[in-house]
């Protein structure tokens, strides 16, 4: 699985190519909107206001509204237990 995380004007997108399923996208970002992962610390959580995924399997976009910067999601999907 290939991740590639780019700064937008909203936020930054996340965009998992290769082997990744589009299922397992939703289940991080429900994991991290319930609390029950600890991928992110409660500062960087606070500062996202909306988490949207798009595409399909082996093309998934992951869309973080908030300021947030690139350097802090791309160390949260580092310690992920859901795709790492």
């Amino acid at each position: 699985m290939n991740k590639n995380v780019l700064k937008t004007n909203q936020g930054v997108k996340i965009s998992f190519t290769g082997a990744v399923e589009k299922k397992n996208i939703v289940t991080m970002v429900e994991n991290c909107k319930t609390g029950s992962c600890e991928c992110m610390t409660d500062e960087t959580k606070k500062k996202i206001s909306n988490m949207e995924v798009s595409g399909k399997d082996g093309e998934v976009n992951l869309d973080l509204s908030g300021e947030v910067t690139k350097e802090e999601i791309e160390a949260a999907l580092a310690r992920s237990k859901v795709i790492n």
